[in-house]
């Protein structure tokens, strides 16, 4: 069976007529005949009695109607979702973010997209940059927030900001009033950090470059925990410079750190194997629309 077959029954069973349903159809009588007599052939059963002045459905007819009427309704169905879909009408979008990330920048983010696309609606996962990139190579998730560089061979990467980590002090620190700090002058302070692996990894690194292995106190990845830590005078931390924008400055300084500076780069990524979905294009497009982004 197939739909023209079906599409051919339904309309002769609409008229109860071949006459007719050929008109509605623009073919011949005959042509009309033959494609509903091979589909009573191939379903080895009668659909129609013939045998009176006007046509009418056999029990077995009956129930092709009825069950072809609602595949038809279903077809219909899915050209409208397609229709949608390929129109952006409609969508979905799983997104993976580390939670400092999503703090920082994507409240504003989806609020501007949902404003240009208020059916496309996007999921939001919360997890550190090499799980999120992980999950996009496994396909659950359709875009992932995550620290650069990445492996161009498995991703493709819309870089989206490219800025550079601060150390964050209470405000009666000795170093609280400077304009810049190199990273061994930390040697024998005592760290809160971020509990988000590549980014702990990168701090760590960085610290034994230049000499000392940092003291780690306290590990979180929860802002407000980090900074409350820090507004207790607990610690120190190195956290991305935007986050500047979120302390309250009675409490807290921000001071750039130098020698070396610690890069703090952001990418979206997307697996490079799987064709991304209308609404992901459209959302990587409005990203790349908005690049450099800004706070």
């Amino acid at each position: 069976m197939d739909i023209r077959q079906l599409t051919y029954f339904i309309e002769v069973a609409k008229y109860n007529s071949f006459t007719k349903a050929s008109k509605s159809l623009h073919l011949s009588q005959s042509t009309l005949s033959k494609v509903v007599k091979s589909l009573e052939e191939e379903l080895n059963v009668e659909l129609i009695d013939r045998s009176a002045k006007k046509i009418k459905l056999t029990e077995a007819g009956e129930i092709i109607l009825a069950e072809g009427e609602k595949i038809m309704e279903s077809l219909d169905d899915i050209s409208v979702h397609l229709y949608d879909l390929m129109n952006l009408r409609k969508g979905k979008i799983r997104m993976g973010i580390p939670p400092i990330i999503g703090f920082l920048f994507f409240p504003k983010i989806i609020k501007e997209f949902n404003e240009l696309y208020p059916d496309i609606k996007i999921q939001i996962f919360e997890d550190d940059s090499k799980t999120v990139k992980q999950n996009v190579m496994e396909g659950s998730l359709d875009i992932g927030v995550a620290m650069l560089p990445a492996n161009e061979k498995e991703f493709n990467v819309v870089p989206f900001l490219s800025n550079e980590l601060s150390l964050f002090v209470h405000h009666t620190h000795p170093l609280a009033d400077r304009d810049h700090v190199d990273l061994n002058e930390l040697e024998h302070e005592t760290f809160i950090l971020i509990k988000q692996k590549l980014f702990h990894d990168l701090i760590i690194q960085q610290c034994l470059h230049v000499g000392f292995h940092p003291e780690v106190a306290f590990e979180s990845s929860e802002w407000e925990f980090i900074s409350g830590m820090i507004s207790e005078n607990l610690g120190v931390s190195i956290l991305p410079k935007p986050m500047e924008t979120k302390v309250d400055h009675k409490l807290i300084r921000s001071i750039p750190i130098v020698n070396p500076k610690l890069p703090w780069n952001l990418g979206l990524h997307t697996n490079k194997k799987k064709n991304s979905s209308p609404a992901v294009r459209a959302f990587l497009k409005f990203m790349e629309e908005k690049l450099p982004y800004e706070l």
